[in-house]
């Protein structure tokens, strides 16, 4: 039998079959991504806590409680209790000729908050971490979390904008502020708020903790940080050993040399599957899927119940 000569589509399955298998591998990357992760979640949670011990602190609830009965009575005039889930945090030490000096930073506890306490917004870092955070929901609905950690020190592009907008779009990012969003975002934002007192921007509300309490906050920030960071480092090995497995193939001349290659990483692919299936990895030249997919390109006006009856059929092919 003579050899089936390489072509791009079949260097298009292969390397998305053995990619496929990289971003799954369990690789040190992953797992220092991944406990990353982990360990944020568990600081986000205790430390919140601590910001709630900080803030109410400063806002007895009883006064929260008192503001809110008056606002009731008296209307706008007594409006000054809101939620929010971003804070100045400020201690203060003496500095070397023993004056008062006062240390703050912006604490956001918000999904798409800032990383690096800046008040106004992360940027792409922010953007970074959310889809880090939620990789897995948003690749089982067909958005790339990873566009930027593959883009990193690449300008601007159609293709990255197009992503980064699918993704925050899927979240429920407000385009215009971080303050609010829908959806997935909301629901995570929505569990770090508290209340507080005054009709000012935080920025000039910076409420008062002792330095042990700052140094937890900012290390919490550095949890944060290294989500992103752990990301970058995993999909960077991933885009580097993907690069190298594009090269190599298209050096090969035969489908067997991309079967062999695959073997030799350890990934299980057959010559004959690879060659039936389409460029998706459907297998359309069975003959039950073959049938049923011509079949589908005629009698346009089917009824629904029609419509249903042909699909479980062509699922159940799939089964067996």
């Amino acid at each position: 039998m003579s050899k089936i000569r390489m072509n791009t589509e079949y260097r298009n399955k292969l390397y998305n079959r053995i990619k496929d298998v990289f971003e799954k591998e369990d690789t040190q990357e992953r797992q220092a991504f991944l406990e990353a992760r982990e360990n944020f979640e568990n600081k986000q949670t205790t430390t919140f806590e601590l910001a709630r011990q900080v803030v109410e602190r400063s806002y007895p609830k009883d006064d929260v409680a008192t503001l809110r009965t008056f606002k009731k009575k008296y209307g706008d005039p007594c409006d000054v209790v809101a939620k929010d889930k971003c804070f100045y945090f400020a201690y203060t030490d003496k500095d070397a000729e023993g004056e008062d000096k006062q240390t703050s930073q912006h604490f956001d506890f918000g999904l798409f908050g800032n990383l690096n306490g800046n008040e106004y917004g992360g940027g792409e870092d922010s953007d970074q971490f959310a889809h880090a955070y939620f990789r897995e929901e948003l690749k089982a609905n067909g958005c790339n979390p990873d566009i930027i950690a593959q883009q990193s020190g690449k300008d601007s592009n159609p293709h990255k904008t197009k992503h980064v907008d699918m993704c925050n779009k899927y979240l429920g990012k407000n385009t215009y502020s971080n303050d609010s969003g829908t959806g997935m975002t909301r629901n995570f934002n929505d569990q770090f708020h508290l209340d507080v007192i005054g009709t000012s921007h935080c920025r000039s509300r910076a409420i008062a903790c002792t330095q042990d309490e700052y140094l937890i906050f900012c290390q919490w920030l550095e949890a944060k940080a290294k989500v992103v960071s752990t990301h970058q480092t995993w999909i960077n090995s991933i885009m580097k050993q993907a690069d190298q497995l594009k090269i190599g193939l298209k050096a090969y001349r035969y489908l067997s040399e991309g079967i062999e290659l695959a073997t030799e990483l350890g990934i299980e692919l057959d010559e004959a599957e690879l060659v039936r299936t389409n460029s998706t990895g459907l297998t359309i030249y069975n003959p039950t899927n073959l049938a049923n997919l011509i079949k589908g390109m005629k009698n346009q006006t089917q009824t629904r119940e029609q419509k249903i009856a042909l699909r479980k059929q062509y699922e159940k092919s799939q089964l067996n």
